[in-house]
């Protein structure tokens, strides 16, 4: 954490921690707890706030959780950091994202939550992603002590923005976190916490331990399975007030509109210019105090308190400058606005349309213009979704754009605040049954380099429903419509708008199971941006200094790292992107934990074979309790046929240098239209 957040160490009332409480379902399941509260909560009773995740909260989730509980703890709250069931700690084993079981224990949590002597009855949810997301599933269940939840880069739909599936497209990232969360399952329980049975325990994990990626790839349409946990099938059935927090340069600020423009409930919404992170620690800059924020909601909502909330704007959002392309931007200058409504009454949309020339006020002459790209565009693109802060951002685009049909403006006779939805209706005809397009609107700067503004992608297949979808018919033309990533961002004067179309983008995307090409019909062809005009006497929304509980102490036995590296075979083409982090290895200085992990990706593909993709991974797990050392390997694949994906994965468990554990996986699973 850098300099700019202030670490404050004193609060109104004194905290006490409890390391671990063990929460006993009725089902005999324990679930395992850190919770840390004022320490006279026995005699002066508080509202509790629930995280409640996956991730550990003795090694996994342990720096944030140092950095935010604490100081709501020390505001008067209980706060209360669960592991779900078959994670860390935790008896049983983790069936899957977002089950009935997981939301099921969460209710009663909350339930054991509001009976508790130090409790006064109120409780609230917080979380950021899979936590962001339980809460607001939770929230629909209608446990009658939930009155408040705060969800940072969520989603309201499973289906259209997670990190399986955009625009019906399969995401590489389906595979990417399902190898993820095989790594995180396979760990074993801390033996000081759990006793003796923590080997029997860590057994039983591996032997259930599900393939997820698999699992997920099996629902290729938006069905029942997607469904479940998806707020958007009846927001009616949340009645507790969201605040929802993302951030510009995270995959999930789409949804917090949706849920602003849908949700009976109360909402307010926060969307500054951060990845995926919590807005006290995030990149890029600039952070905000989103403790004191978070603060003064849980007081009106939780404790009744006079605090303003409800005259906030209902969206405060970061306006972001132009800044020339970059992998890991620490920083990113702009301004802050306040919109009583998305898009707010200053933006009006603004029709760009597609002509021989580029992007103009005036529709052009009809043109076929052919569009079929090479499999390796898209190599540009960063992450789907970044998360762990390595060089994961879009990098400069011109590259991409050279295996793109591309449509420039008119260089900008002044700067232009983008601010709202973006939306491209595209008339076009495909040679294949399936074929895919990305979409990416581009800031090209005078100098030429080409930054990323906002991007979709699309399974053309998909284009009247993502539950129905229908082959297409090569020769006939078609119209859709394609909503792109909202935005908030300033051009400045001499740039240009680039709209860009490609029919690959890897290794982002999977590629269609065969070479394509589109004919885009530009008469029927445009764009609309949003642009948003000068407010006259407007007042930028102030925000508290960001400010953290003390970081927890860590001991560093080895360095992180990270890279991420291209290479392209000068006879095939071949291009191959390797990735790895490191996350380093540390000892808990107050418990004695050592813990460790690295993560590593390869992506590869030829120009001219789709079917040529390949993708890979490997993780290292390292615990160390005293003379205890563990340590387990995960291995996942993926590559395609014509008509399947194939897909393998393996577990190794070792314990003191002797494999202890080995498990392996393969599916093949049928393409459905993808």
């Amino acid at each position: 954490m850098s300099q700019d957040t202030a670490i404050i160490d004193q609060f109104p009332r004194q905290v006490r921690e409890i390391e671990n409480q063990w929460i006993t379902l009725t089902d005999g399941t324990r679930l395992a707890a850190r919770i840390w509260l004022p320490a006279d909560a026995e005699d002066n009773p508080v509202p509790a706030i629930l995280e409640y995740l996956p991730y550990r909260k003795r090694d996994g989730t342990v720096e944030r959780d140092q950095l935010t509980h604490p100081y709501f703890a020390g505001h008067g709250y209980a706060c209360v950091r669960v592991d779900m069931r078959g994670c860390g700690e935790s008896d049983g084993v983790l069936e899957d994202e977002y089950s009935r079981q997981e939301l099921d224990d969460g209710v009663e949590v909350i339930s054991w939550l509001a009976g508790q002597a130090w409790c006064s009855g109120t409780v609230g949810m917080m979380g950021i992603s899979w936590g962001g997301f339980n809460g607001l599933q939770i929230a629909a269940m209608r446990p009658e002590p939930l009155k408040a939840v705060i969800t940072l880069c969520s989603t309201d739909d499973r289906y259209a923005d997670d990190i399986h599936f955009k625009g019906g497209c399969l995401i590489n990232e389906n595979l990417g976190w399902g190898a993820t969360m095989l790594s995180y399952s396979s760990r074993p329980p801390d033996p000081a916490l759990v006793g003796d049975g923590w080997f029997d325990t860590w057994m039983q994990r591996l032997d259930n331990e599900p393939f997820l990626a698999a699992r997920w790839l099996r629902h290729q349409r938006r069905d029942d399975y997607w469904k479940h946990g998806s707020i958007c099938e009846d927001y009616s059935g949340i009645e507790a007030a969201v605040l929802a927090v993302g951030g510009w340069n995270d995959a999930y600020s789409n949804a917090i509109f949706r849920m602003l423009a849908h949700l009976k409930a109360p909402v307010k919404t926060i969307i500054g210019p951060w990845a995926h992170k919590y807005p006290h620690f995030a990149v890029p800059g600039p952070r905000i105090g989103f403790l004191q924020e978070a603060l003064r909601w849980w007081d009106f909502w939780l404790k009744g308190e006079a605090t303003g909330v409800l005259r906030d704007p209902a969206v405060r959002t970061y306006v972001m400058a132009s800044t020339p392309p970059a992998a890991l931007p620490p920083h990113i200058p702009g301004k802050w606005i306040s919109e009583a409504s998305w898009p707010g009454q200053s933006s009006q949309p603004n029709r760009l349309y597609l002509t021989p020339d580029g992007l103009r006020e005036a529709p052009g002459e009809e043109q076929a213009l052919s569009l079929s790209s090479p499999q390796t565009t898209g190599r540009d693109g960063g992450e789907f979704c970044v998360i762990w802060m390595g060089p994961e951002f879009a990098g400069d685009q011109a590259r991409d754009d050279a295996g793109s049909v591309v449509f420039d403006s008119q260089p900008l006779g002044a700067d232009m605040d983008l601010v709202g939805p973006v939306e491209l209706e595209l008339e076009f005809s495909s040679d294949k049954p399936v074929a895919l397009l990305a979409v990416r609107l581009n800031d090209v700067r005078p100098d030429g380099s080409v930054s990323r503004i906002t991007y979709a992608l699309q399974n053309l297949t998909h284009i009247v429903s993502h539950e129905h979808p229908e082959p297409l018919e090569p020769g006939e033309k078609y119209f859709c419509r394609i909503r792109l990533d909202d935005v908030a961002r300033t051009l400045p004067e001499g740039h240009r708008l680039r709209l860009s179309l490609s029919t690959c983008y890897w290794p982002m995307m999977w590629p269609a199971p065969e070479p394509v090409t589109l004919d885009i019909h530009t008469a029927r062809s445009w764009l609309t941006v949003p642009v948003r005009a000068p407010v006259p006497g407007e007042n930028a929304p102030v925000f508290p200094e960001p400010v953290s509980a003390p970081p927890v102490d860590l001991v560093e036995l080895r360095v992180p790292s990270n890279s991420r590296e291209q290479t392209e075979d000068a006879d095939t083409g071949e291009v191959t992107m390797s990735i790895e982090d490191d996350f380093g290895l540390y000892r808990n200085a107050q418990h004695g934990l050592i813990t460790g992990e690295v993560g590593r990706e390869t992506h590869s593909i030829r120009p001219d074979d789709p079917l040529s993709a390949r993708m890979t991974t490997h993780w290292t797990q390292e615990i160390q309790r005293d003379d205890i050392v563990l340590r387990t390997e995960t291995w996942s694949t993926m590559h395609s046929s014509a008509g399947y994906f194939h897909l393998t994965a393996r577990i190794e468990a070792w314990h003191n240098e002797k494999l202890v554990f080995e498990r392996d996986f393969a599916e093949d699973i049928a393409r459905d239209l993808n």
